[in-house]
């Protein structure tokens, strides 16, 4: 057996042995000199063994609770072992295992064993399945992306051999998957029923309670526990507290928004090396590498249940930054600010007076959009109604850094649900931007004003006409529309064409339609998605789309043309038409009569909602 030395915050003369199980992670300490606690293997783990855990029960004291161990649960997932433990003493007996005491340390004879991560729903006992602590620090092995947690914890041999020891790492799932009538919590093993990760307490404060009501369903499969709280802190104060207030068993906060919205996931700290720490004992979003702030947490109750009870917190001062996220549990970096993205929201009703929210969310590729759903649709939801006729207007920038801002502007208008269609729509070009591909986005901030009004507000085109039937090149064709509302209400839109100089003779097809009816029909000619091949030419793409309160004007004409390799290639060039047609190897080719684009106009904004598809036929003479 070869001994050798554990270099990080806890190395100053931990000893630790390597044995065959090394490749899942087994190992052991002897006691070392100061404070810091020696870890208990995996493989000395035994029926019967007695120890004590720590956690917060009320305030920010930590508390003790006993200990004893019934067994170890091998390959409960791949390369996961988890340690089966009766727990007691103070409210357990009463409340069982604890939403929010995921990472409670366990120590055995003094050293730490592992984590509280795991319960049985519904158990008349406090039953709990905890993590071994190599499992924990293993998972955050391998090399980081960013700087904070780059220098993974060394091991060294004495005789100066080196040897990794055996990744755990997990795959991002879909950061919203399908709700599920039942089972709260994420399934992660059975025995004799099954055993789940404790729920993570989501702390809700300033978001109405429809809000946590829509998303509760999609939370809880992801493991949280939706409840209503208070607080938030200031989106502006950056301040970060005297780390040394964090002790193992100490509860944290996870800062997803913060601000006059806030939403915190809370948990308890396992281990502390250095500047490093090590909580929850289990995945939180299972989201790799990230950047999410993290803040000491004060216990103000406990709340006792049938499936799960749960402590309930608040957020204190800002300690450090999340900077991973595995399937054993998160690793935090002490004393370091993360970046977040802020959001000046402002609702402009014409039942209440105006509101301003300013607010911070944590810029994740995955996380950022999801969030940006969820906080406009409670500043909607906090003074327009659900159900009955409204309208909603939308605008939006936002500012990227080195790039152009993107802007949109678009209504939604109904009779149910439109602050959530209204809320999709804010979030819909963060997630393109985001998960793009296309490299990293730097969102620096995001400005939103959103109008509502108790009426619905929307027209149909119900007839386009022209009192010229022929016109010459280079000549103006006057057009015009008229509009009518769900009351009757019309309006009368008209419009001057320039007709191309260099158009030909032959008929020419006007249309006249919403923004909407035109990316349908587009869509369906071209047969494939837009690719776009860079940041600047997405922004471009979002920039132009076309909004939905206001017609466009389309001159197009038939002409023969081709497809090659899924591109439209309408009217090419006589010589490339012979290529095209005559050339073997291009062998994809269809002839198709297209109905190409001539020129395109929009016609100016209308206050609503603007839906229909009209066409009519000129004749181009010379």
């Amino acid at each position: 057996m070869r001994i050798f030395r554990f270099d990080g915050g806890l190395g100053r003369r931990l000893l630790f042995g390597v044995v065959a199980t090394l490749a899942a992670g087994a190992l052991w300490a002897a006691p070392q000199e100061e404070n810091s606690p020696s870890l208990f293997p995996l493989r000395e783990i035994k029926p019967g063994m007695k120890g004590i855990g720590k956690t917060v029960f009320d305030g920010n004291k930590i508390e003790e609770f006993q200990v004893e161990i019934l067994g170890v649960l091998e390959n409960i997932a791949p390369r996961q072992n988890v340690i089966l433990a009766r727990l007691s003493g103070g409210p357990l007996e009463r409340v069982g295992v604890l939403a929010g005491m995921s990472g409670s340390p366990v120590y055995i004879e003094g050293r730490l064993a592992g984590a509280v991560a795991l319960a049985f729903q519904f158990a008349k006992e406090p039953i709990a399945g905890i993590t071994p602590i190599e499992q924990m620090i293993g998972a955050f092995e391998e090399p980081a992306t960013n700087d904070a947690a780059k220098k993974p914890l060394a091991w060294r041999f004495e005789e100066g051999e080196q040897k990794e020891p055996r990744l755990v790492s997990t795959g991002l799932p879909d950061l919203l998957p399908p709700a599920r009538d039942s089972a709260p919590q994420v399934a992660f093993g059975a025995v004799g029923g099954p055993l789940m990760r404790v729920a993570t307490p989501l702390v809700f404060s300033g978001f109405t309670p429809e809000t946590i009501e829509y998303f509760e369903p999609q939370l809880r499969t992801l493991g949280m526990l939706p409840i209503q709280g208070g607080g938030g802190g200031s989106a502006r104060d950056q301040t970060l507290g005297d780390p040394s207030r964090l002790q193992p068993g100490s509860m944290i906060s996870v800062e997803l928004v913060r601000g006059d919205l806030g939403l915190n996931a809370d948990g308890t700290v396992t281990l502390i090396d250095g500047d490093r720490i090590y909580a929850f004992g289990h995945q939180f979003l299972s989201a790799g590498p990230t950047e999410i702030p993290f803040a000491e947490s004060k216990v103000i109750a406990m709340i006792p249940g049938y499936a799960s009870s749960l402590k309930v917190s608040t957020a204190g001062q800002l300690m450090g930054v999340i900077r991973g996220d595995r399937t054993s549990g998160i690793l935090g970096v002490l004393g370091q600010k993360a970046r977040m993205v802020p959001i000046e929201l402002e609702v402009i009703s014409n039942q209440q007076a105006p509101r301003s929210y300013y607010f911070e969310v944590v810029n994740d590729r995955f996380l950022l959009p999801f969030l940006m759903n969820m906080t406009v649709f409670s500043a909607i939801g906090a003074t327009e109604r659900m159900i009955g006729d409204s309208t909603i207007q939308v605008e939006q920038t936002i500012s990227l850094d080195g790039l152009p801002e993107v802007k949109m502007e678009n209504f939604i208008s109904g009779t149910a649900n439109a602050p959530a269609t209204a809320a999709r729509f804010a979030s819909t070009p963060l997630a393109y931007l985001m998960q793009s591909g296309l490299g990293p986005l730097d969102v620096q901030r995001i400005r939103l004003r959103i109008f509502a009004s108790d009426r619905r507000l929307a027209q149909e085109l119900e007839q386009i006409w022209s009192e010229q039937q022929e016109i010459k090149p280079g000549g103006k064709l006057q057009l015009t529309a008229l509009l009518r509302a769900q009351d009757g209400e019309e309006t009368v839109q008209k419009t001057e064409i320039e007709i191309p100089a260099s158009l030909t003779p032959g008929p020419l097809t006007i249309i006249v339609a919403d923004g909407a009816s035109l990316d349908r029909t587009e869509a369906g000619r071209s047969g494939r998605p837009f690719l776009p091949k860079d940041p600047g030419q997405l922004i471009r793409a979002i920039n132009k789309s076309r909004r939905n309160n206001r017609l466009y004007v389309r001159l197009s004409r038939y002409e023969p043309g081709f497809v090659l390799q899924g591109e439209n290639f309408p009217s090419p060039p006589p010589s490339v038409a012979r290529t095209l047609a005559t050339e073997p190897s291009l062998s994809t080719n269809i002839t198709r009569t297209f109905l190409s684009t001539v020129a395109e106009d929009e016609l100016p904004p209308l206050p609503s909602v603007v839906t229909g598809y009209k066409s009519i036929t000129v004749t181009v003479k010379e």
